[in-house]
């Protein structure tokens, strides 16, 4: 499965987006690291994590199903003949019958010193020359909770080699955003630096919280005499709760404002917090309620519904 994303995934090379994420999710659930202790369960959650990294990205997807990279991301190498090579105009040794040292050619080809290139010296005592090239950066998909996400944070995790990292989630996260944990890659060859580790974050949905840009959304429900009477109520925000005016006469809908409550933008700048009003009933309407509406309505009967008849005018 690890040549092939969609099996890793458990889904079908036709399947949408919306099926891949979910398929991701299903598997981190059970699989993570943090959640068991079964061998077979980590690498599972590996293959999964690799496999949503490359297929969540439309561009990369589209590469692989063309067979363009592999199931790592990798540029698939395309197969080329020494011969092809010898008896192409391109070949700067074309017609030369003696090529001298190979390490001359493709130190020429390659540069000197330069990144992917040979580096002069080599082993102590060779008096040869060594390749030296930057390792390979890894790619993986880090879930964290909105309200992480939101507020900033740490997060430990553990790296397919054994290594524990505490990852620091910064304020203001968005879903794909990725962080790069330099050096944690590949190891080099030669005396070139290890690749990075690339941390695609995955902001795990909450049914409490609703995130539209910088604004946040969030629902409070209120009970039958403080959408009458009005009244001050806590509501939580990201920053901790905070009490709320609730105004005379409110509506299930009713949208209040807290500015400066949202998620961290731009520039720093944070978005606002829109606290939706949702009118709750009493568990049980008792006779005294009951009797209350009806000799209220008498006098005050009302229809919410006018204005749709009317064609919402």
């Amino acid at each position: 499965m690890a040549d092939d994303p969609y099996a890793a995934l458990g889904v079908s090379r036709t399947a949408t987006d919306a099926e891949i994420k979910k398929a991701y999710r299903k598997i981190a659930r059970t699989d993570h690291p943090d959640l068991t202790d079964d061998p077979a369960a980590h690498e599972r959650f590996k293959a999964a994590s690799a496999a949503y990294d490359l297929l969540r990205d439309p561009e990369q997807r589209a590469r692989f199903d063309r067979g363009e990279i592999d199931a790592q991301g990798q540029e698939r190498q395309q197969r080329r003949y020494y011969r092809d090579f010898s008896e192409s105009p391109d070949n700067p040794y074309r017609g030369q019958a003696d090529f001298g040292d190979f390490s001359d050619v493709f130190a020429d080809l390659f540069g000197e010193g330069g990144r992917g290139g040979f580096r002069a010296g080599g082993r102590p005592g060779a008096g040869g020359r060594s390749f030296d090239m930057r390792g390979q950066d890894f790619r993986y998909t880090l879930e964290v909770d909105f309200l992480t996400a939101a507020r900033g944070g740490t997060t430990r995790i553990t790296l397919p080699d054994g290594q524990v990292l505490d990852v620091n989630i910064p304020a203001g996260t968005r879903d794909g955003q990725t962080i790069r944990l330099r050096g944690k890659g590949g190891p080099g060859m030669g005396e070139a630096p290890p690749g990075d580790a690339l941390l695609t974050l995955s902001v795990r949905e909450d049914p409490d919280w609703r995130a539209e840009g910088d604004d946040v959304t969030t629902v409070l429900p209120i009970s039958l005499d403080e959408a009458v009477l009005g009244g001050r109520v806590e509501v939580q925000t990201i920053d901790g709760p905070v009490m709320l005016t609730i105004p005379r006469g409110a509506s299930s809908g009713q949208k209040l404002r807290l500015r400066g409550r949202g998620l961290q933008g731009a520039g720093g700048k944070r978005g606002d917090q829109h606290v939706e009003l949702r009118v709750v009933m009493p568990p049980k309407v008792d006779d005294e309620l009951a009797r209350f509406i009806e000799n209220w309505r008498k006098d005050h009967a009302y229809d919410p519904r006018a204005t749709r008849r009317r064609g919402g005018r």
